[in-house]
């Protein structure tokens, strides 16, 4: 709902009014005639005049006087207001030609007065929907609170560091886990007042369809640069994504203030990596608050508005929800085509669900209901929905009523590529984990899990992840939210099992392998991964990329002293500590990007563990034939000094199928019982001996070996380490 609000000097001769088409509308009469007109609401400062009885206000081009008891308003796009009190409640309606008709209310009080200008209609033609795009710690989220700070849509006493960062995992870690949106109002050097959204990407590989899903809400983006380090894997990833999303980009180089910064060359690697113009790129520092009103007038001269397409069948795409215990899930979605307001009946066309609108509201940052919101605007919805996967990220909510004939493109299942075992070590605590998984579930719609049974670590859930930063931040919200204390299984990747009869089968875990006899073939995921680096940094990075079977591709010049290497390499030799090593090998100066490639057949097998002739399950991994023996070779050592010796010899082996390929055994503990003979015939001790050894035989046959949990996590944490 819009605000029309009437502003006076204190004698009361001249007064504005701000109303939906953006534009001020100047308002000028005799004192006596403003008296009869408006009865004055003087607040202390002396300002605040409502329309508070029965009156009517009209204006053509250039004001006409009507008289005692009217006024003259002139709206600065040559047209006029009329406004009408009845009883109670005021209604007033534009005639501006800038913009359609729209219900506006006086605003309530000064309480209202921040979101007083941001709730106010615009003409689709002042809309600006963008995105920042930007490497980790290039600087995004710092840009993005300068210009919520300028444009005054954020208090200065509310204001604090990473304003859009809501969790404190992403403080801490300085990355965007969870994206924001933020409805700003700018008024430019010609006097229009425009609507700006900025719509936040999450900033890492895990969460590319996400990128994509905001890009997609989006007719431009920021592309900001660090002027220091220059052009990063992460960057040219987003600005594809851009690019395959048609948005107008505008080059920002950042942190011009810092002693390394150098945007002149960080401008030509742009322009020789990217192909964007940089002669207009803009110089800025967002932490010192230098050029951020010249990156605010070229987003509203650059960024191309949204098609006015109010009068088509509703169109909106989703690009983020959570869930809130009070409303059930929060939508928040930018309206393509048509309109949606409180009481509609939406469809979601990709789960079929339907559901009827309880709130529409602009979000700027924080929510603002409002009646209606139209063709290019961003806001949220709650309709009472019960479960984030009724309203996935990419939908299309469309109304029940007048269906659209087709959804908007480009909606995906969320995938998980990495899945590890999840274990209380508290056994007690397996029922709090279930609630906690279900309760995270209902934010995170990409997480999976199913329950799971070890015969070392009991029970837990077997949980599928977008990632190994997806995976992390999920540990570490039950750890921390959920006070729960859990052992992580080495991550493995998703194989399909060619079978001898024709059918695929998926497989996370290696003990869900069929059996030999029935395997034709496995196939792994593949990535392509494309690694950026100082020159100095090229070998040890092409020998790291080999030792992980890697497949050269190509490698190119960025600049003299910066490179970039493309591969093409297994997932799962990825998910270890691939990245750990890219950043110890490279002083931590090298950055990477990856994408999925698709599934190629190659000679895995599964290495099983064996101890004292039992096979232990949650041991088992798959693994290239040429690196079993390396990997059982490490795992059996490893096992050798962590399971406690036994009255009993105790070997551990690794095998795959039948064929041991390493071994090794841990001795028994030795008995003298020579002890009590001093001398004697030879015959008394070797009967002694015997009766021990068939002792120990017997023992050995029936005799259980218990693994110790702490030698499970440290083989675990091996296993990450060697596959």
């Amino acid at each position: 709902m819009d605000t029309l609000a009437i502003r006076s000097d204190p004698a009361g001769f001249m007064s504005e009014i701000i109303s939906s088409c953006g534009a001020r509308h100047s308002l000028s009469s005799s004192k006596s005639s403003i008296d009869s007109a408006i009865r004055i609401g003087q607040r202390k400062n002396g300002e605040g005049r409502r329309i508070r009885n029965f009156l009517n206000l009209g204006a053509k081009n250039g004001g006409v006087d009507y008289g005692k008891g009217q006024v003259r308003i002139r709206c600065e796009h040559g047209a006029g207001i009329r406004a009408l009190s009845n009883g109670e409640k005021e209604r007033a309606s534009s005639i501006c030609r800038a913009a359609q008709a729209s219900e506006i209310v006086p605003a309530k009080g000064p309480k209202s007065a921040a979101g007083v200008d941001r709730l106010s209609k615009v003409p689709i033609a002042n809309i600006r929907n963008f995105s920042i795009i930007a490497h980790i710690d290039h600087g995004k989220s710092t840009l993005a609170d300068k210009l919520l700070q300028t444009t005054g849509t954020v208090e200065a006493r509310d204001m604090k560091e990473q304003f859009l960062d809501n969790m404190d995992l992403e403080r801490e870690r300085g990355i965007t886990i969870k994206l924001q949106a933020a409805r700003m109002r700018f008024v430019g050097k010609d006097g229009e007042a425009y609507c700006l959204n900025l719509i936040d990407t999450p900033g890492h590989v895990d969460f590319t369809y996400e990128v994509s899903r905001s890009l997609a809400a989006c007719e431009g983006a920021l592309l900001v640069v660090d002027a220091s380090q220059g052009v990063e894997a992460q960057t040219l990833a987003n600005v594809y994504l851009a690019l395959e999303n048609n948005l107008e980009i505008i080059p920002v180089l950042n942190k011009i203030d810092l002693p390394g910064a150098d945007p002149d060359r960080v401008a030509a690697e742009i322009e020789e990596i990217i192909g964007l113009d940089c002669t207009d790129a803009i110089r800025c520092s967002a932490k010192e608050g230098v050029g951020i009103n010249e990156i605010l007038e070229s987003i509203v001269m650059k960024v191309p508005a949204p098609k006015n397409t109010a009068a088509e069948p509703l169109r909106a795409l989703i690009f983020d929800s959570y869930f809130d215990p009070y409303r059930g899930v929060i939508v928040y979605f930018r309206v393509v085509d048509g309109s949606v307001k409180e009481g509609d009946t939406i469809q979601f066309m990709a789960s079929g669900k339907e559901y009827i609108v309880g709130e529409v509201g602009v979000l700027s940052p924080g929510q603002m209901p409002v009646k209606e919101l139209y063709a290019g605007e961003v806001g949220y919805l709650a309709a009472s929905i019960r479960s984030v996967g009724d309203a996935r990220v990419g939908d299309t909510i469309t109304k029940s009523t007048r269906k659209a004939s087709k959804p908007l493109p480009g909606y995906e299942e969320a995938t998980p590529m990495v899945f590890c075992g999840l274990f209380p070590i508290d056994a007690d605590q397996f029922p709090d984990l279930r609630e906690a998984l279900e309760k995270l579930q209902l934010n995170d719609a990409a997480l999976q899990y199913e329950p799971e049974t070890s015969s070392a670590m009991g029970f837990g859930f077997r949980c599928g992840f977008l990632g190994l930063l997806h995976m992390e931040i999920v540990q570490e919200r039950l750890e921390r939210e959920y006070n729960l204390n859990l052992i992580t299984t080495a991550p493995s990747v998703v194989y399909k099992v060619i079978c001898t009869d024709g059918s695929v089968v998926e497989c996370s875990n290696p003990s869900q392998l069929p059996d030999p006899g029935k395997r034709k073939g496995l196939e792994e995921p593949f990535i392509k991964i494309e690694m950026i680096t100082p020159k100095e940094f090229i070998g040890s990075l092409m020998e790291l990329a080999q030792d992980r079977r890697g497949i050269f591709k190509e490698m190119k010049y960025i600049t003299e002293a910066r490179a970039s290497l493309c591969y093409e390499l297994p997932l799962g030799e990825m998910v270890g500590d691939f990245f750990d090593q890219l950043k110890s090998r490279s002083k931590g100066y090298a950055s990477m990007e990856y994408s999925l490639v698709g599934y190629r057949e190659s000679d895995l097998v599964k290495l099983d563990i064996m101890i004292n002739g039992d096979i232990v399950d949650p041991l088992a991994t798959i693994v290239h034939r040429d690196k079993a023996y390396s990997v059982g070779r490490a795992l059996t050592s490893k096992l050798k000094e962590l399971i406690p010796r036994q009255l009993f010899k105790i070997p551990i082996q690794a095998c795959i199928g039948v064929k041991v390929i390493a071994s090794e055994s841990i001795p028994a503990m030795r008995k003298d019982v020579l002890a009590k003979c001093y001398g004697g015939d030879i015959t008394r001790k070797k009967k002694l001996l015997s009766k021990q050894a068939e002792g120990k035989k017997r023992m050995k046959s029936v005799g259980k070996v218990d693994v110790p949990q702490d030698a499970f996590m440290a083989v675990l944490r091996l296993e990450k380490e060697v596959l």
